[in-house]
Formats: structure tokens, C-alpha cells, sequence
């Protein structure tokens, strides 16, 4: 397994890029916070899956939903998918990720 990586400044940052690269029509999309960081995991080679992008920056989210709004740039967390102009977050904490374990690795 091969990792790329994109690290960002900020939370709202990542939040752009991973709207900016999903499928048109995709209103919520993982992300997840572990070990500091915040980030997603990318596929760059789908079939054989040996080369991941990872897209991150340091931080923490609390799990749940996040409504990203893209034209001001500010998230906020919300119970439940409410606007259709809006961006939609699931923010998962995992207890053990060996593939975020292993990209987090080559990032230190």
C-alpha cells in the first residue's frame, strides 16, 4: 500500500477539496478524525486499490453530522440533513484504523 498526501491548514480547507472531488449529486461523504488529525482517505487506483490519496489537516471533530456550507466557508454539526444547497459531513472516530495508522506514519 502507497500513500499520497495533501495536508491543508484548516478544517474548512479539507472540506473544500473532498466537495470539490465528489461524485456530482453525493450530499454526504465520510470523513473521519483520529489521532489529531481530520482527514479522508481517496482511492487513486480503484481496481487494485495500492495507491491512496490521504487529505487532511490537524485537528478534531466530535462524531456526528457537519453541514459545510461552501460559499462561506463555515461547518457547523446538525442532527439531521436539512438543505439541499448544503454539504453533509458524517464524522466518524475510530477506536483502531491500521490504514490511518500506517498513512499517519508517513506523515510524521
Amino acid at each position: 500500500m502507497k500513500f499520497e498526501y495533501e495536508e491543508f491548514d484548516t478544517i474548512e480547507d479539507v472540506f473544500l477539496y473532498l466537495v470539490s472531488v465528489a461524485p456530482y449529486g453525493k450530499q454526504v461523504m465520510p470523513i473521519s478524525s483520529y489521532q489529531g488529525y481530520v482527514f479522508s482517505l481517496i482511492p487513486l487506483s480503484p481496481l487494485t486499490g495500492e495507491l491512496l490519496m490521504m487529505v487532511y489537516t490537524k485537528g478534531n471533530l466530535e462524531p456526528g453530522l457537519v453541514e459545510f456550507d461552501v460559499s462561506t466557508r463555515k461547518f457547523r454539526m446538525v442532527p439531521a440533513v436539512e438543505r439541499a444547497d448544503r454539504n453533509y459531513f458524517i464524522v466518524l472516530t475510530p477506536k483502531t484504523a491500521t490504514l490511518a495508522d500506517e498513512a499517519i506514519k508517513g506523515i510524521k
